[in-house]
């Protein structure tokens, strides 16, 4: 007998000892409160065909047996399942959840439960867990094998590929035979054994999540999926069946489907002895309209459960949150007082969203791949797009192991802001089986005491929610269950970085900390504004000179060797980026050299004659004006590489690897125009030198002549300077977008990009919008090797209109756009960004109508079918996906998952609003704090161990995130610190001063608080591409 307080964890229910996959229900979670009474053996048998026998009170509820099960397998997702068993008339029913037992099993000890899935959603890649896909993989074979997911036959030999290789790995002809033939996937196997191994040849390099994945990508699109069907019969007594989905009630003859009631079209259902009735509403565009539709059933209790298990699958997928129980009546009772219990699907993901999980390794029973082909964080294959291996969505809040990934998955992450939490307790497997592994610290940090590694938690971003694994050495060497560990953050067998979401340096252990010793130093220092104001020249031009080390010796490095760059690329690129290399390595020494003499570091008796930087500004200005040339050129450089990567296929492979090189934290076209976005910088730093010093200061006259000198270069590039931030982010978001070729194009700009919630008949749906000047396009974004948005449709914004619907549809802030070919209802997250969207919106409307209204129609032409295709030619398709790597964090991606809309005008305020220096940071429950390099830039913090180092340990993305001041009772008793915080995300980050201190509320506001109206290029000037 299983005790329930010692109940096994899934990987020891699962049985094999090789495949680790994650589950995030934490070890110590309690199972319910049992209540008093004799006690009864229930027999559970799982997904996996293996029983489990618990031990329960007669009196307790349905819920508390399934809640057992499900903290015995460690499954958040639960609600997803439910239990079934044979009644007394031999019908198959699902267990009461508020029922006790005694009332629902006549004979508890002979009765045997089944644990299956019973809400079976539209998608997939809802199921935000690897276990909770797991389990429907399992689901799925079994429907398979016992007959009830029909289909043909290709659909079948694909569907039994992916189970074959999550059980035994990669094809080898002998192996895959025998081992089809010993194991029966479906009926009449033998005649499809040859094509069942053509496919498998083409899984190569699948993890067992990954195929997973993929059986669940193919079976979701088959009519029978997730379908049980209830024999029936209409009014003229032909054999019909009935079946509910989260669409509606669907009726089928025999295996096909001839008719569908969608969940809006139903008024009413109800039962009257063995007659089922649907009420549906009145179409007003059927001349012959039928109120009510009425199929027989076998009997009353047929009738009963049918009707009951729509009333669930109405309330999970339609509602928002659980029905509330109605009111007992005095005297009568009519009709049914069954509801529905427990969390609707939108509770459940975002339950699992906003909770923080630590995941828990699980084991398949039936796999025997070795851990080296089920890495937690797998490098794609080439033959397959690479699947996340935890679907939680990337924690919105969380720092990210620098470079973030150009694919960002939901995938491993752990929580930055509590160092404790670091210290993970080991899965009761391991620790039955001895597993202890040994911590390193990070590539910098400083030797700290060994700790048991976190198992990385998700993967906003995401997630689902921190920043890292502290076992990042990656060679622990500790045994799990017996096995050596995997290798969460060491380099795979190609020599790359496979999980770029660790981050040491978020690790207490390898930290730098800085003691009161370290404030009086400080205090040394001068404290007159315009020091500081100077410091901010000196450290953004340190980074500043780093960012052009990326191009013109990182890249040069690379496309100078290859025979694909063109000569005209070259040419342009290191003409351009030299010269302003050397001027700019010059003029960083100057300043280093002022601020050492102005700080008293170096020739004290003589510092008052020091204490200015706006001479060393105007000489080293005056002599950035014969470069003026070089920096009008950079547009051009940017254009000429984008021809460049169209004309050839090896370069564009060559400029994309370069981006996911750990030195290219941003996007390559960013550093391109980074000279541009520094002549904004000079500006900047000069109207608050002007503004801070008197007229009669020493150095007001020459901070004066500076401003006026970098004013003019300013005036001159600002033009193309706009059309080139807008051309830039055309490009970025052609690599987000699939479905769509022809996007950057002359006259197109760039507005607004975002999550909006598009009603259909389905529900809300979370999509992502882009937003330009001549066009909406409307996105989903599936969890496929890039992370790419896959466009469904588009809005020509010509002869559109705009109105806000929110009594109309009941729908918090809803607007409805009604275009000539198509209408759609859409809400906003908030009252503000509903107000964005349709500012927005109704300045593009204006745009499109003054224009020839004919770039619409070049998308139109670019835009793939997006129905929904068969399902073997679509996993064929998919085999040959791009592979993904590290690279920077796409903002569409970071918007998608923390639900923020940005405009083209946020964007450039973020790009020119770059900052950079020393801070101390500190976490929520931490003691001291750590002292880092931060830079600022393109909505996000960058975290540096110090200004010297080539590429940043962590970064932060920023949107969603709001900056304030710490309050009392949070016991931070130091000056100049705010804090950031998402969610249950915190941190505290101490800056040297008053000044530095409002510099860094002031850009981190910048990208945290979206502007209102946007910024649209002049119209009248031509675009250089």
């Amino acid at each position: 007998m299983v005790e329930p307080e010692h109940r096994a964890s899934a990987a020891q229910r699962l049985g094999a000892q090789e495949t680790l996959g994650i589950s995030t229900l934490d070890p110590g979670h309690r199972p319910p409160t049992m209540p008093p009474g004799r006690h009864v053996s229930i027999k559970i048998r799982m997904l996996d065909d293996t029983e489990e026998v618990f031990d329960v009170s007669q009196r307790a509820s349905g819920k508390v047996v399934f809640d057992l099960v499900c903290t015995h397998l460690n499954l958040v997702e639960g609600d997803y399942f439910s239990l079934e068993y044979q009644d007394h008339h031999k019908m198959m029913v699902w267990l009461d959840l508020l029922k006790p037992i005694v009332k629902q099993l006549r004979r508890p000890k002979h009765t045997v439960l089944r644990f299956v899935v019973k809400f079976f959603p539209p998608d997939h890649t809802q199921l935000l867990e690897e276990l909770t896909r797991y389990l429907f993989a399992l689901q799925v074979k079994h429907d398979l094998a016992c007959g009830r997911l029909a289909c043909n036959d290709s659909s079948a030999a694909l569907l039994v590929s992916h189970i074959i290789q999550s059980e035994i790995g990669d094809f080898e002809e002998s192996q895959s035979r025998q081992h089809l033939l010993n194991n029966s996937y479906i009926p009449d196997q033998v005649a499809l054994i040859d094509r069942i191994m053509e496919f498998h040849s083409k899984n190569v390099g699948q993890t067992p999540a990954e195929s997973d994945y993929q059986l669940l990508e193919v079976a979701r699109r088959l009519e029978l999926y997730g379908v049980r069907l209830h024999p029936a019969k209409d009014r003229e007594g032909s054999k019909l069946s009935l079946a509910v989905a989260h669409t509606g009630v669907l009726v089928f003859q025999g295996h096909t489907k001839i008719n569908a009631f969608n969940w809006s079209k139903v008024r009413k259902l109800s039962f009257k002895r063995k007659r089922f009735l649907i009420k549906l509403r009145p179409d007003l565009n059927q001349s012959s309209y039928q109120d009510t539709l009425e199929f027989l059933m076998g009997s009353r209790d047929c009738c009963k459960v049918f009707w009951k298990i729509c009333v669930e699958y109405h309330a999970f997928f339609r509602l928002f949150e659980e029905p509330k129980p109605k009111p007992k009546p005095v005297l009568f009772t009519r009709g049914s007082s069954f509801r529905f219990s427990g969390r609707t699907q939108k509770q459940v993901i975002d339950y699992v969203k906003d909770s923080e999980f630590k995941k828990i390794p699980f084991e398949r029973k039936h796999s025997r791949v070795q851990h080296s082909s089920s890495r937690l964080s797998p490098l794609p294959s080439p033959h397959r797009p690479q699947v996340p291996k935890e679907s939680v969505s990337r924690a919105p809040g969380d720092i990210v192991d620098s470079p973030p990934r150009r694919h960002w998955k939901e995938s491993v992450l752990v929580s930055a802001e509590d160092p404790s939490a670091l210290r993970t307790r080991s899965s009761p497997s391991s620790q039955r089986n001895g597993a202890h592994s040994e911590e390193r610290p990070g590539p910098g940090a400083e030797p700290g005491p060994a700790r048991q590694p976190h198992p990385e938690h998700l993967n906003t971003g995401v997630v689902s929610n921190s920043p890292h694994l502290s076992a990042s050495s990656g060679n622990s060497q500790g045994m799990v269950n017996g096995q050596k560990p995997v290798e969460l953050c060491g380099h795979s067998p190609d020599g790359r970085q496979p999980s770029p979401l660790t981050s040491p340096l978020l690790n207490d252990a390898g930290s730098v900390r800085t003691d009161d010793e370290d404030e009086v130093r400080r205090k040394r220092f001068p404290t007159d504004k315009a020091y500081f104001i100077a410091k901010e020249l000196l450290t953004t031009e340190r980074t500043y000179l780093k960012d052009l080390e990326v191009v013109t010796v990182s890249f040069q490095n690379l496309v100078g060797k290859d025979e694909a760059a063109p000569d005209s690329l070259k040419s342009i690129i290191f003409s351009n980026f030299d010269p302003l290399y050397k001027f700019h390595s010059g003029f960083l020494r100057e300043v280093e050299q002022r601020l050492a003499l102005w700080e008293g570091r170096s020739n004290a008796h003589i510092k008052g004659d020091y204490q200015r930087i706006g001479d060393v500004m105007l000489k080293n200005l005056q002599g950035l004006k014969p470069l003026t040339a070089h920096l009008q050129k950079h547009s051009e450089a940017l254009v000429e590489l984008e021809k460049a990567c169209r004309g050839s296929r090896r370069l564009e492979v060559l400029v994309r690897d370069f981006e996911l090189q750990k030195v290219c934290y941003i996007p390559l076209n960013v550093f391109i125009l980074r000279p541009l976005h520094r002549l904004l910088h000079y500006k900047q730093i000069l109207e608050r030198l002007c503004k801070h010093y008197p007229p009669t200061h020493v150095d007001f006259r020459d901070c004066r002549a500076a401003l006026a000198d970098v004013s003019e270069v300013v005036a001159q590039l600002h033009g193309s300077m706009i059309k080139m931030e807008n051309f830039q982010k055309l490009l970025e978001l052609k690599k987000d977008l699939i479905g769509i070729d022809s996007l950057v194009t002359p006259e197109r700009e760039f507005i607004r990009l975002g999550c909006l919630s598009k009603l259909s008949g389905k529900g809300l749906q979370q999509r992502m919008f882009f937003l330009f000047n001549d066009v909406l396009l409307y996105t989903s974004r599936g969890m496929t090797a890039t992370n790419q948005f896959k466009v469904h449709g588009q809005l020509p914004l010509h002869d559109m209109t705009i109105r806000e619907s929110e009594d109309e549809w009941g729908v918090p802030h809803a607007f409805t756009l009604v275009g000539q070919r198509q209408s759609v209802v859409v809400a906003a997250s908030s009252l503000s960004e509903m107000e964005k969207w349709m500012e927005d919106i109704k300045m593009a409307i204006d745009l499109a109508e003054t224009s020839n209204g004919h770039t619409a129609d070049l998308l139109a032409r670019s835009l793939t079918d997006n129905k929904d295709p068969s399902p073997v030619s679509d996993s064929e398709a998919s085999l040959s996906g791009p592979g993904s790597g590290q690279g920077p964090v796409p903002l569409s991606l970071i918007c998608w998952y923390r639900v923020h809309s940005l405009s083209f005008s946020d964007s450039c305020r973020s790009l020119e609003n770059q900052l950079s220096g020393n801070l101390l940071r500190k976490f929520k429950n931490s003691n001291g704090w750590q002292k880092l390099w931060v830079v600022f830039t393109n909505f996000s913090l960058f975290f540096y161990k110090t200004h010297q180092d080539d590429y940043p340990l962590a970064s932060l993305p920023l949107l969603g995130y709001s900056v304030t001041i710490p309050t009392e009772s949070e016991n931070i008793h130091k000056d100049y610190v705010f804090k950031l915080h998402f969610k249950s995300h915190v941190y505290y980050f101490r800056s040297e001063s008053e000044y530095t201190f409002e510099r860094w509320m002031e850009v981190i506001r910048s990208a945290t608080v979206s502007a209102s109206s946007t910024r649209i290029l002049s119209r009248k000037e031509p675009h250089p591409y």
